[in-house]
């Protein structure tokens, strides 16, 4: 496999048992957090690339999300993500491969094309023009026993997409309520702050979480690692002083971090408010 023309990259047109166990294999391998269900709401909402090795298992992957309307007359976007290769296959371009098939849809659809990248991404990423916009840092705290017996006051999705709408410019109505009534998901709020928990394969995940006050987000932060004994992931951008502040005081270390990137080409982009967002979605749904 040589060059990206001799890859057969394939759309998933069947999320069987079989396709499934071979997606989570790749997340294992790649020591990602996602569950299943994470890969049938890719599958539900957008579109699964796959390549298979001679045997017809699955060994690469891809994924695009589109969002829905953009604000104002913004062009549309679409999220890749989910691009993982299994560890024996990589570096004869299979990732390459499945990502330009996903870039070609997202273009041929006129729809902007973004993306969160790790350092290592980022490299492949600006050689197909994706430009930096801000960057996050994950953030992993160990199980430990609980400080607080109750959550925080539980909430309805409506103040959470409201505010995520405005932060990024674009809705992720549909999405996100996929992701809060999956069971072991809530919706958490203290003041004006507000943050969607799920369960993944190896840690609890925070996020999105918006607030038009940073210090509304510490503090929901802190209640929320008071209260869960899990291991919690948080996704934060860069500069967020107070947030910062508080996952060190709650044991978080920083484990990774990414960059959010864009592909425009003259399309208008949405308009964002990015101070509202104390934590982000995970880089698979932007």
């Amino acid at each position: 496999m040589a060059s990206t023309e001799a890859i057969n990259v394939q759309r998933l047109d069947a999320f069987t048992t079989q396709a499934q166990a071979q997606l989570q294999q790749l997340v294992e391998d790649s020591h990602w957090n996602q569950l299943a269900a994470d890969w049938a709401l890719f599958f539900s909402l957008g579109t699964l690339y796959v390549v298979r090795d001679g045997g017809g298992v699955i060994v690469g992957s891809g994924a695009v999300l589109p969002m829905g309307s953009s604000l104002g007359d913004a062009a549309p976007v679409s999220w890749i993500s989910m691009i993982l290769v299994s560890p024996k296959q990589r570096g004869h371009g299979l990732g390459r491969a499945v990502f330009g098939r996903c870039l070609a849809q997202v273009t041929a659809e006129g729809r902007i094309p973004m993306l969160d990248a790790t350092p290592e991404g980022e490299a492949l990423y600006v050689q197909f023009g994706f430009e930096p916009t801000w960057g996050f840092t994950r953030w992993r705290r160990p199980p430990r026993e609980r400080v607080m017996a109750h959550c925080p006051a539980e909430d309805s999705t409506e103040h959470l997409l409201q505010l995520d709408s405005e932060a990024l410019g674009f809705d992720r109505r549909v999405l996100l309520s996929g992701i809060a009534s999956r069971v072991g998901s809530r919706c958490v709020h203290h003041a004006d702050a507000s943050a969607l928990l799920r369960q993944g394969r190896t840690a609890v995940h925070i996020g999105p979480m918006h607030a038009t006050e940073e210090a509304d987000g510490a503090a929901l932060l802190h209640a929320v690692a008071a209260a869960v004994s899990d291991v919690l992931v948080v996704d934060v951008p860069k500069g967020r002083c107070l947030m910062e502040a508080a996952l060190k005081a709650d044991g978080f270390t920083p484990e990774r971090s990414f960059v959010r990137m864009v592909l425009s080409k003259g399309l208008k982009l949405p308009p964002t408010k990015t101070e509202i967002v104390q934590a982000v979605a995970g880089p698979e749904y932007a």
